[in-house]
């Protein structure tokens, strides 16, 4: 097996008894990025020498003794919307191109006090709109399992990077699947935290009351230990939840036997899955019943109405938080303006992408006056029936599954031209996000194509450790996870 064949854990354990080194791990993995990221397009940039830096000294402190942890010298990339203190810092987008972060995001810090070399920021959705990563506004990103597809969307460059072997595992965010979906079709693991388990501070916002980070590696017990090193309390985030995340890594063997899934007819029954991912998702459920788990139906009945909801709740999220790129104190400002006006009007014509734009202008629409009861008071209300159809649902299961997407990876500029047909990738991701849950990808099968397919598992709020207890005892029936794109072997 190739070093960089090995999983975040596995490697941490030959790092722990000096049968490697971090920075032979951050080599293998530099020279990865160098023979396919031409190809791929994962990276944004490649931080050389920060990364280097980074495994010399953890394999100083393996040498006195003071390991940071089960992950300390293992190489990890970011998303481009996290803050990286001396790094541009772009969230995909043109109007933030020149922009160097003046501090590191929080879970940025706790990668760092982790012991993690960060290899360098990855390939996104501008502000992470999107679903392909063909929003970005330098290129599109590619998927590793076919180069003519996509790898999803927004965290399309951290699944692509984590699928091609570039590095161990990587951080995302996840607005409205935007983990989950491009795991989904890249075959890794992606996981959201409960809303609230995980700090923002230091990322870009899109939507905030939606937004959460969450991790994307290659096996479940990955996922676990880099979502423990990130699951801490943060003062500086109101949002951040002061209660003590549990060891994830406890329980995670404990199997499915005796637990009860809920399979909702709502995500069943739409017209426009694909029949190999229904095949797939159906057998992984039928295999965890085979494990001792008890298969139930659930109803989510508002489920009709999340992707409405979601289009109106998070760009008016982002319609307010975009105000900040105004050309005045950070970012791009663009020339010829004649007035305050007409500078703000030019930046942001220049600056920001037609996705951007799309959103920015849908979700003002919704807050302004005469509007804002019927469109964004009304999205607030059916989220609330929606969490509460999940309420409803736990009181009989102890997790929900699903497909993650309706297909598999489609072909780079099928959908781009067509924003409803693009916003439908993420019909059975962003209800969880409506409802502030937990939710994980895990692979589950390929197409006919050679492609992946996801199974989602949802759990109750704050329930992270039972959904990676099931995720973990499907994977460990399989060697999905196992499997490398053809990139890999060329």
């Amino acid at each position: 097996m190739e070093l960089t064949e090995l999983s975040m854990l596995e490697l941490g354990k030959k790092l722990g008894s000096g049968e490697l080194s971090s920075v032979e791990a951050v080599r293998a993995s530099l020279e990865r990025v160098d023979r396919f990221d031409g190809r791929v397009k994962a990276f944004l940039r490649v931080d050389r020498e920060g990364a280097l830096a980074q495994a010399e000294a953890s394999d100083r402190r393996r040498k006195e003794g003071r390991r940071s942890g089960p992950l300390d010298g293992v190489p990890v990339g970011l998303k481009d919307l996290f803050l990286t203190e001396g790094l541009p810092t772009t969230a995909g987008s043109r109007i933030l191109e020149s922009f160097v972060a003046p501090y590191d995001a929080t879970v940025v810090k706790l990668l760092k006090t982790a012991g993690t070399p960060i290899l360098g920021k990855l390939n996104m959705d501008e502000f992470a709109m999107g679903s392909s990563t063909e929003n970005s506004a330098f290129f599109p990103t590619r998927n590793p399992w076919n180069l003519e597809t996509s790898p999803g969307g927004s965290s399309g460059g951290s699944a692509a990077a984590v699928a091609a072997r570039m590095v161990f595992g990587a951080l995302g965010t996840d607005t409205g699947g935007s983990i989950r979906q491009p795991a989904a079709l890249t075959g890794t693991v992606g996981l959201k935290p409960t809303y609230g388990r995980v700090s923002r501070f230091g990322v870009v916002a899109f939507a905030s009351s939606l937004d959460q980070v969450g991790p994307m590696t290659r096996t479940v017990a990955d996922c676990a230990a880099l979502l423990q090193a990130i699951a801490v309390p943060d003062p500086r985030d109101s949002t951040s939840t002061p209660v003590k995340a549990p060891d994830y890594l406890a329980e995670l063997e404990a199997g499915v036997k005796g637990l009860k899934l809920g399979l909702p007819r709502e995500y069943f029954e739409l017209p426009g899955m694909n029949a190999e991912v229904r095949t797939a998702v159906e057998g992984a459920t039928r295999a965890l019943e085979k494990l001792g788990a008890q298969l139930v139906p659930v109803s989510l009945p508002h489920t009709k109405y999340a992707l409405a909801t979601y289009y109106l709740v998070a760009p008016a999220e982002a319609s307010s938080n975009l105000a900040r790129y105004d050309g005045v104190r950070y970012g791009l400002r663009a020339a010829g303006g004649q007035n305050l006006l007409s500078m703000y009007g030019r930046t942001r014509d220049q600056g920001f992408g037609l996705e951007v734009k799309r959103r920015i202008m849908l979700g003002t629409y919704a807050l302004s006056a005469g509007y804002y009861d019927a469109y964004y008071l009304k999205a607030q209300k059916v989220r609330t029936l929606i969490k509460r159809d999940f309420e409803e649902a736990f009181r009989s299961v102890d997790a929900v599954l699903s497909p993650t997407s309706p297909t598999a990876a489609f072909r780079i500029g099928e959908k781009v031209s067509d924003p409803l047909a693009m916003y439908l990738n993420d019909v059975f991701t962003l209800p969880c996000n409506l409802a502030g849950l937990p939710g994980l990808n895990v692979p589950c099968g390929f197409t006919a194509a050679g492609l992946p397919i996801g199974l989602q598992v949802l759990g109750k709020a704050w329930d992270e450790a039972r959904v990676l207890r099931i995720a973990r005892a499907f994977e460990r029936e399989h060697d999905l996870h196992r499997r490398v794109p053809p990139l890999g072997k060329a």
